[in-house]
């Protein structure tokens, strides 16, 4: 079952800002790049550092760690495709964002 997390009030953060905030078991990531909404889970898949702190250049967002860079749009590092963050897209209804978490099994 696809669900809708609503970001919280306050929590959606402005143009070039970020904001972390919990969810069930998760730790979210918001990116607001150039207007686009990007959520990541707040944890690097190399060694689980928080991701929401580190260096954001455009879409890309550097590890605080060990300085790996994935692209926020997919959630691949940087020049590959053998390590990703999960990311979720974002959709924004009458001015309130929601996360779209989609499980394991319905993910294409």
């Amino acid at each position: 079952m696809i669900r809708r997390i609503p970001v919280p009030a306050g929590k959606h953060p402005q143009v070039g800002a970020r904001a972390l905030f919990e969810f069930e078991d998760k730790s979210l990531a918001l990116f607001n790049v150039d207007g686009q909404l990007f959520a990541i889970d707040d944890s690097c898949p190399h060694q689980g550092a928080s991701l929401c702190g580190g260096r954001l250049d455009g879409r890309q967002i550097q590890c605080c760690a060990h300085g790996l860079r994935f692209d926020l749009a997919s959630g691949y590092l940087l020049n590959s495709n053998k390590l990703k963050v999960a990311n979720y897209p974002v959709e924004v209804v009458d001015g309130q964002a929601f996360i779209v978490i989609v499980p394991q099994e319905s993910a294409p």
